[in-house]
């Protein structure tokens, strides 16, 4: 790919309409200054100063998607019926993401991590705990057919399709298969960022597992090209997809794709293996980019080097990040030459 053409893929995700249905989640970091140890218990007392309150799981993939493609993006999930559900929906809406099509379940809690961290005058700033809010339990038969009737409501107006699992109950074995049966019905892009139980999937167009969830769901360690190759061939076969984008970190990524009876096998290394700070939320970026690629009609080893190339962003920031086609731009005329 030339700078022209990659520069003309860029433009091209502004267009797509996605849709990302999965598990949406509150990321609330509360920070303080060291004041003193408490007369209580033998813990620090931290005064109070900021509270930063980030979408994070699935509303993390959706806020990437909308930063791409100038918020031609839906969520659909499902939040409890309690102030971080407000907050959610408020803050979705704020990165111009469409949230009416989330789901209020009162029975349940929305999902929220929130991180306290304390920092004094000789340190930096530190994670002391973490207080997760959430309901793992799968969604009541009532919710679920809530979430079903939406999908089927409203496929037809995406594009595509994101299914973001990280496991905490709104990606039923139901909601699943109504997903991929009416995105095959309406003949849409569907891809799944998922990390493991990854036989509920089978037959969406895509999968994008990193390499650690690749290896325990075919039972042995990818350690070379043969092994990458037979991964990545029995991933398409075994769960009867048109295309595995594997994450591999530092390795880049790898990209198996269907064709007739043939599987093409692209490999690409990582963009950038210096300036990593944190992975956090890397995951959701490359599928965003992969997806909106897809969708615009660019074939999958563009769309994979897209991904990668936003991933390469992202990961020089603390926490989740996203990136616009501005950014992608700028950083792709660093890695292409004329």
């Amino acid at each position: 790919m030339n700078k022209d053409e990659a520069l003309n893929s860029i433009d091209k995700l502004l267009n797509p309409r996605i849709l990302v249905i999965g598990d949406f989640a509150l990321d609330e970091m509360v920070y303080g200054r060291t004041e003193r140890i408490s007369r209580e218990a033998p813990v620090l007392i931290l005064e109070h100063y900021d509270t930063k309150k980030i979408l994070g799981a699935a509303s993390n993939a959706a806020n990437n998607v909308s930063k791409l493609n100038k918020g031609k993006v839906s969520a659909l999930g499902v939040i409890g019926d309690d102030y971080y559900g407000k907050k959610l929906v408020q803050i979705l809406e704020e990165n111009n993401i469409d949230a009416s099509l989330m789901v209020v379940d009162n029975e349940r809690k929305t999902t929220t991590k929130t991180r306290i961290s304390g920092s004094c005058n000789q340190s930096i700033t530190q994670q002391i705990v973490r207080i997760d809010r959430q309901t793992k339990t799968p969604l009541s038969p009532e919710t679920e057919n809530k979430v079903i009737k939406n999908i089927k409501k409203v496929i037809q107006d995406y594009d595509g399709i994101i299914l973001s699992d990280y496991h905490l109950g709104c990606l039923t074995e139901n909601v699943v298969k109504a997903a991929i049966e009416e995105a095959k019905k309406h003949n849409k892009i569907i891809v799944a960022d998922i990390q493991k139980n990854m036989e509920k999937y089978r037959g969406v167009t895509a999968i994008t597992p990193n390499q650690p969830d690749s290896e325990k769901q075919v039972g042995y360690f990818i350690k070379d090209d043969e092994t990458l190759k037979k991964a990545g061939f029995e991933l398409i076969n075994t769960l009867e997809l048109e295309k595995v984008l594997l994450t591999r970190g530092e390795n880049g990524m790898a990209l198996f794709e269907k064709n007739n009876n043939n599987i093409i096998f692209e490999k690409i290394p990582a963009f950038n293996k210096k300036e990593v700070y944190d992975v956090t939320g890397a995951g959701d970026t490359v599928v965003a980019t992969f997806t909106l690629g897809l969708c615009a009609g660019l074939d999958a080893k563009s769309a994979m080097y897209l991904g990668n190339l936003a991933a390469s962003i992202v990961i020089r920031y603390f926490g989740c990040h996203t990136v616009t086609t501005e950014d992608l731009k700028e950083e792709l005329s660093i890695n292409i030459k004329d």
